[in-house]
């Protein structure tokens, strides 16, 4: 038997499992697999496989981030491909691909194309045929290694049996455009960071002694566990920080060109990397999940991912407090055991027990459940933005207030004192009682604007007794792109185009539906509820989850928003 080591994390949503299989065997591995595909093209492939004869069930991770750095122990972003030791030692083949045009694999990447989707119909066939194989596949990792399991599924290669997509983008739109407003200060550095990894040979990553020692030294249990606790920001730090290194620009800076510039609305470019119209294919088990704070990235996708397998009976999720996804992955390996051990190894583990849906509550403790999203015992409660500031149920005086936008970001330098402000903030009174604010949120905002086409961000903010703020949840929206799909939305989640460009009339008051990301949130007694809107969020000190923020509309304009605005929250009946 193995020595296990302590992976960072939660491992498990509270279930009690049984028959889980046991840390038994030593790894072997082989680099480098040639893994060829329909039109000729080779991709690359390390095979991390017990060293016992026999035949196993396969785990594919396959993503554009180096396949060699997957053991490096850095609380870096793109280690996301699992434990490897974790999975082999219990009996599983950990098989780790670069897709087209990286790490060594020919052919250009696509990016979420649908080239890319046949290739992981091709992988997965060539696992399952190899001879340490038994026929079974699944597919782990989070983030991009989550995207390739849904593009898999999506194509229905006949030897995958189940996928355990966390932290999971479909739409690529709705992750690098929020309903219009680029999130440049991702997307660019992702992209940057693409051409700058891919640049580097198979040779740099394996025999480079500096590397070998970092490989050591991050791997130390005591530095290891203090990666338990780094967040979001840590990821775009370091992405951003390589920005000024050199890349080769394609096909890297042609897609940023592509993502950033050619195609602002949702045209055919995006539609052929929108997994959503085609999950109603996928009729395998799905274990989708996410964090609470992903709200700019794969929060959104997630939500809409259940909504898109509705019919898809083995479909499970979870939703995890704070740090519940940190890097290296590796939170919720026990949980994705028994999912595995379930659908691939035939054993009773308990996976399936209980309700589908197990979330973390911030603010309370312990796991609640759900059978659906929103939890049906839901209501809307609206607050209006009143024109003293505050958020209350009633809007008493008529009004407005005012702030201001500058082009290009230039709140960031704006110096002078007769300036409106750059945010306005309204504040509820301290809660009588306490409130559990769980599901889809919306802001129905009125408002006029003295140029063409401006930008909306919503920050929905938890106060907390002492005075303490943190974010809970926004909503993005560019105001020529407000067109909503009536038919197609349900209460606090409106469908948005994204389609149309219409210019704001200028001076008119105009009704914005603007949704909030689905969060849950636990507002105690005496705790204040906050919304923060602006136009512009590239000033640092204006709020941004993640420190995810968005390229400036760059008109300048004189925001009014109404007091016949209202704030809608999804409050649950409390304790339920």
């Amino acid at each position: 038997m193995t020595t296990e080591r302590q992976l960072n994390g939660p491992q498990t949503t509270g279930r009690h499992y049984r028959n889980l299989s046991r840390p038994e065997f030593k790894i072997r591995s082989d680099h480098n697999a040639e893994v060829p595909m329909r039109d000729g093209v080779t991709l690359l492939a390390d095979v991390h496989r017990p060293t016992a004869d026999g035949r196993y069930p396969a785990l594919i991770a396959a993503s554009p981030y180096p396949r060699q750095m997957q053991d490096f122990g850095a609380p870096a972003g793109f280690i996301e491909a699992g434990a490897t030791d974790f999975w082999v030692s219990r009996g599983y083949v950990h098989v780790i691909a670069n897709l087209r045009g990286t790490g060594g694999s020919g052919g250009t990447f696509g990016f979420f194309d649908p080239q890319e989707r046949q290739d992981m119909y091709d992988l997965v066939e060539w696992a399952a045929a190899q001879p340490w194989c038994d026929g079974n596949v699944g597919m782990i990792g989070i983030s991009y290694f989550a995207m390739t399991q849904l593009e898999a599924a999506v194509e229905r290669p006949p030897h995958l049996k189940a996928i355990f997509p966390v932290a999971v983008t479909a739409d690529l739109y709705e992750a690098a455009a929020h309903h219009g407003l680029v999130s440049t200060s991702f997307i660019t550095p992702f992209l940057s960071m693409m051409g700058l990894t891919s640049d580097r040979s198979d040779g740099f990553w394996r025999h480079n002694p500096v590397i070998a020692l970092a490989r050591r030294v991050l791997n130390t249990p005591r530095l290891h566990r203090k990666f338990a606790t780094m967040n979001g920001e840590a990821a775009v730090t370091m992405m951003r920080a390589l920005l000024k290194l050199p890349h080769s620009p394609h096909p890297w800076d042609d897609l940023w060109l592509d993502t950033v510039v050619k195609h602002p609305l949702r045209d055919d470019w995006w539609e052929a990397r929108n997994l959503l119209p085609l999950m109603k294919n996928i009729d395998i088990p799905v274990y989708l999940g996410c964090d609470w704070e992903n709200v700019p990235l794969h929060l959104p996708s997630t939500f809409a991912s259940w909504e898109a397998l509705a019919d898809n009976p083995n479909v499970r999720m979870a939703l995890l407090g704070q740090f519940g996804l940190t890097w290296p992955w590796e939170s919720l390996h026990h949980e994705a055991l028994a999912w595995y051990d379930h659908w691939l190894k035939g054993r009773n583990t308990g996976i399936m027990d209980g309700s589908p849906i197990r979330y973390v509550l911030p603010g309370a403790d312990g796991w609640h459940t759900a059978d659906q999203w929103p939890p049906a015992a839901t209501s809307l409660t609206e607050f209006a933005l009143r024109a003293d500031g505050t958020l209350d149920a009633a809007e008493g005086t008529r009004g407005s207030r005012e702030y201001l936008t500058l082009g290009a970001g230039l709140n960031r330098v704006k110096a002078s004192s007769i300036d409106p402000p750059a945010q306005l903030t309204w504040t509820s009174a301290p809660l009588t009682e306490p409130k559990d604010v769980v599901g889809d949120a919306e802001l129905r905002l009125v408002a006029s604007a003295t140029a063409f086409d401006t930008g909306w961000i919503a920050t929905l903010q938890h106060v907390a007794a002492d005075g303490t703020t943190s974010e809970v949840t926004a909503g993005w929206l560019r105001a020529s792109l407000r067109a909503v799909d009536e038919a197609a939305s349900r209460p606090g989640a409106p469908a948005l185009h994204c389609r149309t460009f219409a210019p704001v009339p200028i001076g008119e008051d105009v009704e914005y539906r603007i949704p909030l990301v689905s969060n849950a949130r636990r507002f105690a007694a005496g705790d204040r509820i906050r919304l923060v809107v602006t136009s512009d969020d590239q000033d640092p000190r204006t709020p941004a989850i993640m420190n995810f923020r968005h390229a400036s509309v760059g008109t300048s304009s004189l925001n009014s928003v109404r007091s016949s605005s209202r704030l809608v929250l999804p409050v649950q009946s409390f304790g339920s």
